[in-house]
Formats: structure tokens, sequence, C-alpha cells
């Protein structure tokens, strides 16, 4: 599956927020930032290139006058 680079970048500043607001309270807490951590780390490695070929970033389809995508 091919994400686009605002795509992941999205996903990275949704990843932080959520990390942001987690008050940890017993271990299940701990796990899911744990869990948040590991996302966004692998987020972090497909935007650098570093997460392999099967993991490709794709680049995002350029906006058309009168704000439209182009087709894909």
């Amino acid at each position: 599956m091919s994400l686009s680079k605002r795509v992941i970048e999205t996903l990275i500043d949704l990843v932080e927020i959520k990390l942001s607001c987690i008050e940890v309270y017993d271990r299940e807490d701990k796990r899911e930032i744990t869990g948040l951590e590991r996302c966004r780390q692998e987020l972090q490695n497909l935007l650098q290139g570093t997460g392999g070929a099967a993991n490709a970033v794709v680049a995002f389809p350029a906006e058309l006058k009168g704000g439209s995508r182009a087709a894909v």
C-alpha cells in the first residue's frame, strides 16, 4: 500500500496529538503510549525513505485550476 507524503505527515501529527493527550494511570495506558511511539517511528521511517521498497511513498497529485485534483 502506498501513502502520499501529505498523508504520512498528517498521520504523524495525529499520533503526536494523541500522545500529548494521554495520561498514564496503569499498564494499559503505558502499552498504548508504547504502541503510539512505535507507530510514530514507523511513519517517520516511511517519510525518510527507510521503510523499504514495499512501503513506498507516492507523490500527492497536484491541484488543477479551480481547486479540483488531477485524475489518478
